[in-house]
């Protein structure tokens, strides 16, 4: 590859990797809905993170209020990061 290709793809691994720790924290806080500081932050990554996980939440309805879809959705970007060279996460 020549330098310009590998740039961009370290690049585009290397925000995805963000990516996924972004993921990994709008997840977590959903499970403490009732911290009143998690809310600022909450609604600072919604909006980065919800259109990505919304891709997958059209097609894995919640199971029993369970959503599923974030699991699929890391198990995507982990494959991609893969292909594009950039490690494991």
């Amino acid at each position: 590859m020549n330098t310009a290709t590998e740039l961009v793809t370290s690049t585009l691994a290397n925000f995805l990797n963000i990516y996924f720790y972004l993921l990994i924290v709008r997840i977590l806080l959903t499970w403490f809905p009732t911290v009143e500081w998690m809310n600022q932050v909450q609604s600072f990554l919604s909006p980065i993170t919800d259109p990505y996980l919304n891709i997958f939440r059209s097609f894995i309805p919640p199971l029993g209020g369970m959503d599923l879809s974030p699991i699929l959705a890391i198990l995507v970007l982990q494959v991609v990061v893969g292909l594009l060279g950039g490690g494991s996460i």
